[in-house]
């Protein structure tokens, strides 16, 4: 039997729901304030950290192969039927966020709304819907 942590994902996942409203708001509003830009970078930096530790407790439950870099988690659970293959796209692209973000957030330009911000909110929403079905039809 399988042991996959359920509760830490559900923790998670929960928090999506606050990452998607506040990058749907930011780019509904978009004026390029500061704020507004260390928001939106700290908005995607927790919209990847959610998806690579919901991807890493899928690996380590389902008993996956190994992954070796957060793109890699993306692949691993898309090749595992966890989302569609529509969502691939938008998810690598923002897990390949983490280093402009966690590294050189010093070239980050907070001024300008990032392209991914807008398109997010509905990708982070089908995410949860995705791991939630994926997590009933494997262990009811």
């Amino acid at each position: 039997m399988y042991y996959v942590n359920r509760e830490q994902i559900d923790l998670r996942l929960s928090a999506l729901s606050d990452v998607a409203d506040a990058l749907e708001s930011l780019a509904a509003d978009w004026q390029g304030t500061l704020l507004q830009g260390l928001a939106q970078e700290r908005a995607l930096h927790l919209a990847g950290e959610i998806v690579t530790d919901v991807g890493s407790y899928l690996i380590d439950g389902f008993l996956m192969r190994d992954a070796s870099s957060y793109e890699d988690i993306v692949e691993i659970i898309g090749e595992e039927g966890v989302f569609p293959a529509e969502r691939k796209a938008p998810l690598a692209e923002l897990v390949r966020l983490r280093k402009p973000l966690v590294q050189d957030y010093w070239r980050w330009d907070r001024a300008a709304l990032h392209p991914l911000t807008p398109r997010l909110p509905d990708v982070l929403r089908a995410f949860r819907r995705d791991v939630e079905s994926y997590l009933e039809r494997e262990l009811g």
